[in-house]
């Protein structure tokens, strides 16, 4: 049933818009095309913060940066008993919605997805967010520059979700 209804969703949502147009009497296609035009050019806005942040990603990944913060972190983090394999993930997650899924994915083929390692991989990608990347393309869609506080409250956000899904794993397992 659940299949069912997964298959036919969108095609359902298209006519349910069409037959709505048609029945208020509005150009469909028209407003569909003015969408259409307005999603390009926002597109069109946000692709240098989309390129310097794929190039910054790119340059955390590849520098070691990562791995010198894991080590810095690992002694402190051990203290609390949060396992290091997940640092990568918790370092990577708030800047890279991919490269946070690639790191849960390796950790689910390491450990397995019922290990506890693995159960507290799949509940930080499940309660925290891609922040960085989410403020840097609203914001520059909508030409905000100042994102300073924003930042520090949905980063905290990220470390609440991160801190609680390692202590309600540990509680549960």
């Amino acid at each position: 049933m659940i299949n069912y209804i997964s298959n036919i969703a969108m095609p359902l949502i298209i006519f349910i818009i069409i037959f709505k147009g048609i029945n208020e009497k509005k150009k469909t296609f028209d407003l569909f095309l003015k969408g259409a035009k307005e999603g390009a050019e926002i597109v069109i806005k946000i692709f240098p913060t989309l390129i310097g942040l794929f190039f910054a990603i790119g340059m955390l990944k590849n520098s070691g940066t990562i791995n010198v913060i894991i080590n810095i972190l690992n002694p402190f983090l051990a203290h609390f008993q949060v396992p290091s394999e997940i640092l990568p993930l918790a370092i990577l997650r708030p800047i890279s919605g991919s490269g946070s899924i690639a790191i849960a994915t390796e950790i689910m083929k390491t450990f397995g997805v019922d290990s506890q390692i693995g159960l507290i991989a799949s509940v930080i990608m499940g309660s925290t967010e891609t922040t960085i990347y989410t403020i840097a393309v609203y914001s520059s869609s909508v030409k905000i520059k100042n994102t300073r506080f924003v930042l520090w409250a949905a980063l905290s956000a990220d470390i609440v979700g991160m801190i609680t899904s390692v202590v309600i794993c540990r509680i549960l397992s």
